[in-house]
């Protein structure tokens, strides 16, 4: 159940964000920024994972029409030369860079770690896109966005059923990578393709 309120008492300035795109094994890592405006339908939030496609793009175009957001992208050979969670943690600092931000502002984090250590108004929260409403928010944006992202490089390499997969190491994307080789959106460092790149 998200919590509107305990998100309210943080700070009257709240900015969540999320990223979608750490595990699979082709594509960049997208995080999204949101900061809700005050007369949002906070009802019709939920955690990315949990609303089915069709509910997800409404909410999505709900977002992006009334609030303010910004994305962050880091590509395939930042993720490779620094490692998928530095490569992460670069991709929020993209999107909140963004933002002109007042004094009292705080920054919602999903997950356990914090992308900048020393920025006392970052507040990580394990499943957080759960609990605040921003965080939920931010997990819709990036995962559609993403989704789109990698709907769009299927058109061009068709054989890998990133339509269907968005890039994750499914049974199918697996066999056609041995099939068809790898491509340059393909994540050299991660250990299937290592492993396939390596025999």
């Amino acid at each position: 159940m998200l919590k509107v309120n305990q998100e309210k008492e943080i700070s009257k300035y709240i900015i969540g964000i999320d990223e979608v795109g750490r595990g699979p094994l082709a594509g960049p890592v997208v995080s999204a920024a949101v900061r809700l405006s005050k007369n949002f339908n906070i009802t019709e939030l939920n955690d990315s994972k949990k609303l089915s496609k069709s509910k997800r793009e409404e909410v999505y175009n709900l977002i992006i029409n009334t609030c303010e957001y910004q994305l962050g992208i880091s590509n395939v050979e930042e993720i490779d030369k620094l490692n998928i969670l530095q490569a992460t943690f670069l991709s929020m600092r993209r999107a909140i860079n963004k933002f002109k931000l007042p004094s009292n502002y705080k920054i919602l984090v999903d997950g356990p770690w914090s992308f900048d250590k020393a920025n006392k108004n970052i507040l990580p929260k394990i499943k957080g896109d759960s609990i605040y409403p921003s965080i939920a928010a931010a997990s819709i944006i990036a995962k559609i966005y993403r989704d789109n992202l990698m709907l769009n490089l299927s058109k061009e390499y068709s054989n890998y059923l990133w339509e269907r997969n968005s890039g994750y190491g499914t049974k199918k994307h697996i066999e056609a990578i041995r099939l068809h080789g790898i491509t340059k959106h393909h994540r050299k460092s991660f250990a299937p393709i290592h492993k396939i790149l390596s025999h």
